[in-house]
């Protein structure tokens, strides 16, 4: 009986360190993915989710031992997830930045809950997945973002010193080309137009943006 036992352990042993191994490599894959690119969610991050997700799950099985439901562990891991995700999502200026992230910490929650209950391949192919998602479909997102509109934008602002330079680098900040720029005294108010080309997505921010500038009064389109 005791050798049954120590052969149970062992075996036991080996399929969890398989499972935290590859935990490792496909929670590796995915953010290396992300460091190279930059994400507040990088290489580190994705490992260790992963690989804690694989635990939780493995051990769940076992502790549960077929009088307890283990599917109450992985439902908390979903939970805890929720939080690190919402962590990684951050609104600036209007704009809402950190998503793909947030939900690429999902997914590897995911993977890590599969490896932790024996689904090896699905896991695997998981990781592929994801994978040609944010690479294939971010180049897909860059040549739909050169498919640039163009904008005009009317701000009144104070005339008080370096202004107009201020406002130039808000504009170029965001991301935006500067096709025109001009600036006139008008009353008591400095009022700078711009012609603007660039991503659609961006000319609400950078209206947001401008808005936020202290010497700002109005901003208006020309739409």
């Amino acid at each position: 009986m005791s050798e049954l036992m120590d052969r149970v352990i062992e075996i036991f042993r080996l399929e969890l360190m398989l499972q935290l191994a590859l935990a490792t490599v496909l929670g590796g894959a995915i953010g290396l993915e992300r460091e190279l690119g930059g994400k507040p969610a990088g290489l580190r991050t994705n490992i260790l989710i992963c690989i804690g997700s694989a635990l939780y799950t493995k051990l769940s099985i076992t502790m549960a031992s077929g009088t307890a439901d283990p599917t109450r562990v992985a439902a908390q891991i979903v939970t805890g997830v929720g939080f690190i995700g919402a962590g990684t999502i951050l609104h600036a200026r209007g704009a809402v930045v950190g998503l793909t992230s947030a939900a690429t910490i999902w997914v590897v929650a995911a993977i890590g809950v599969a490896l932790g209950a024996g689904y090896y391949l699905e896991a695997c192919g998981t990781t592929l997945l994801v994978i040609l998602v944010l690479q294939g479909l971010g180049r897909v997102e860059v040549l739909v973002e050169r498919q640039a509109a163009t904008s005009r934008v009317s701000i009144h602002a104070r005339p008080e010193p370096q202004v107009v330079e201020e406002l130039e680098t808000v504009v170029q900040r965001a991301g935006l080309e500067i096709v025109r720029q001009t600036h006139r005294r008008e009353n008591v108010d400095l009022v700078v137009e711009y012609e603007l080309r660039g991503p659609k997505r961006l000319h609400d921010q950078v209206m947001i943006a401008l808005l936020h500038h202290a010497s700002v009064r109005t901003v208006s389109t020309g739409e």
